[in-house]
């Protein structure tokens, strides 16, 4: 379509140009030679031409004679249709890069951020909370009327969404997702979300996946398919109900601490990376348990190992001598005045980052 509309351009270009030049030519023959005429070379009759088709009309020039006249009449004609022309072309232009930049046509620069594959009321749920917790997002919706909605509801400093079909894995390349930390495929079926996964590891091999399922009995499907984490939406929720069944309390505190903190004091789960200026590195992690609860007001509760291949290993309350590395998550339980305290002390952000 592109190519058809640019040949009717050069068309349309090479036949205005050539009539121009026509009509130059026929000015010039019928005004030269007349004893009153003012146009009698060639570039006059330029001239007359530009100042008439740009509408300015100094009246340096003026055609005599009656074909003359009628000639003038034509440039007079076509100014006005040039500019209208111009002015079209100028709003289409205007009207086409504001439409690209809205439908995310441009593209995103975000970096270490997630990207969600479709748009739904329970990706929304998810969203809100990542927002919530600082965390940029790029969205990829199928669906015109999700684009506002979108836009509406978080800035385009957090979240950054694209109009596009999700079988056009080249238009990812919009959203960075080579530079994100982790792909949300949030598509409606199980079924077409393992085929677009495995469509989508062919290019992209080495990046992180999240899916939430609705049939638990495909979540070892998944993890040899490459997702590196498959959630049970069913799963989760049939836990939370019969914890609050037998234990309400448990249930209450775990949903608060799961979930983010949206005032200072409310508790969360966190995760932070120790990196090597880190003053806990080499420690022993009793001692780093009493110095963060006396310290930050955090209770340490676990630690993440992560190997050469990128095997996540989860100490689950560890032994009092264990030693605190490079690299290695701690995972704490803490209100948001500790994340602040935390962040300055650790010098990097919460959460996961590929170092």
């Amino acid at each position: 379509m592109k190519k058809l509309n640019y040949t009717k351009l050069i068309i349309a270009g090479f036949f205005g140009i050539s009539l121009y030049f026509v009509m130059v030519f026929l000015l010039l023959h019928y005004e030269q030679g007349h004893p009153t005429s003012t146009i009698q070379h060639l570039n006059d009759a330029f001239w007359y031409s530009i100042v008439t088709l740009t509408t300015v009309g100094y009246g340096d020039f003026v055609p005599v004679t009656s074909y003359g006249r009628v000639i003038g009449s034509v440039f007079l004609l076509f100014s006005f249709g040039i500019y209208a022309v111009l002015i079209g072309q100028i709003s289409s232009i205007m009207n086409t890069f504001r439409e690209n930049k809205k439908m995310g046509l441009d593209g995103t620069r975000f970096t270490n951020h997630i990207v969600m594959i479709g748009w739904t009321d329970f990706g929304k749920a998810v969203a809100d909370q990542l927002v919530a917790a600082g965390r940029k997002m790029t969205v990829v919706t199928k669906v015109r009327d999700h684009i506002d909605l979108i836009r509406e509801s978080y800035s385009q400093k957090e979240v950054f969404v694209l109009y596009a079909d999700y079988n056009n894995i080249d238009m990812l390349e919009k959203l960075n997702i080579k530079e994100s930390s982790i792909v949300f495929v949030n598509l409606l079926d199980d079924t077409e979300k393992l085929v677009y996964i495995l469509n989508l590891k062919k290019k992209y091999e080495d990046l992180q996946y999240v899916v939430t399922l609705d049939n638990a009995d495909l979540k070892s499907t998944f993890q040899t398919a490459g997702v590196t984490y498959a959630v049970s939406k069913h799963e989760m929720a049939s836990k939370m109900l019969a914890s609050y069944i037998f234990e309400p309390d448990v249930a209450m505190y775990s949903e608060e601490i799961i979930a983010y903190a949206r005032t200072d004091d409310d508790y969360d789960i966190k995760q932070f990376v120790v990196l090597k200026n880190n003053p806990y590195c080499e420690q022993d992690y009793g001692k780093v348990f009493y110095d963060l609860k006396k310290e930050c007001n955090s209770i340490l509760i676990g630690i993440v190992k992560i190997d050469s291949n990128g095997k996540h290993d989860l100490l689950k309350n560890p032994e009092d001598n264990v030693k605190i590395q490079p690299g290695d998550y701690l995972i704490m339980i803490m209100n948001r005045k500790a994340v602040k305290k935390l962040s300055k002390l650790f010098n990097t952000k919460e959460g996961y980052i590929d170092v």
